[in-house]
């Protein structure tokens, strides 16, 4: 008698339905179970899917039809899943952009007016000065430099580069975007599994 999922894994594999026998043997097998046993309309337990293929010939076109069945269906589930994650995740932008949070909102604009305000005239200010004295050390001290602070220029820019463009999506986002809802059914109810395990 079968008394977990992995124990039908291979079995179901070899009958031609690879990508939900690989899932049965892992993490999600509970609910890649479901799917199957939905397929071979039997209960959702493994004792009684081990009954179902008992009870038919391998090569019975019936049996590798819901077998096929099961493995698109596997397909399409995990296709929900993820759309669901990514649903959750842009809600969670949203609330972030949105929240109240002085550090979450004010971080990135302080970043901008500090390098832009602070750094770089900083930087201008003591190379102009060191070419106005014209002092050969300081002047040589920015030359042996030039690659360290440009390396770290271009870091800093690129970090506010990011900024500026993921702004506006931020932008975007806290506007609202129209909620997904999930498939009903059992891919409906697996999805609101696995996000809430999550």
């Amino acid at each position: 008698m079968m008394n977990d999922w992995t124990e039908i894994a291979a079995r179901v594999a070899a009958l031609g339905a690879p990508l939900i026998g690989a899932a049965l043997g892992g993490p999600l097998g509970g609910a890649a179970g479901q799917v199957l046993a939905s397929a071979l309309t039997s209960e959702p337990t493994p004792q009684a899917v081990g009954k179902a293929l008992d009870a038919v010939q391998a090569d019975d076109a019936g049996t590798r039809a819901a077998l096929a069945q099961a493995d698109a269906e596997w397909m399409r589930t995990l296709a929900e899943i993820g759309r669901a994650q990514v649903v959750q995740v842009g809600e969670t932008m949203r609330a972030e952009t949105v929240s109240g949070d002085v550090l979450q909102r004010w971080w990135r604009p302080l970043y901008a007016l500090e390098l832009t305000l602070l750094e770089c005239p900083a930087f201008a200010l003591a190379l102009g000065h060191a070419l106005w004295d014209g002092a050969p050390a300081r002047i040589n001290g920015f030359a042996e430099l030039s690659g360290l602070l440009m390396t770290y220029l271009a870091a800093r820019f690129g970090v506010l580069g990011v900024y500026v463009t993921g702004r506006s999506r931020e932008k975007c986002a806290a506007k609202g975007g129209a909620k997904s809802g999930t498939a009903g059914g059992v891919v409906g109810s697996i999805v609101k599994a696995v996000t809430k395990a999550r």
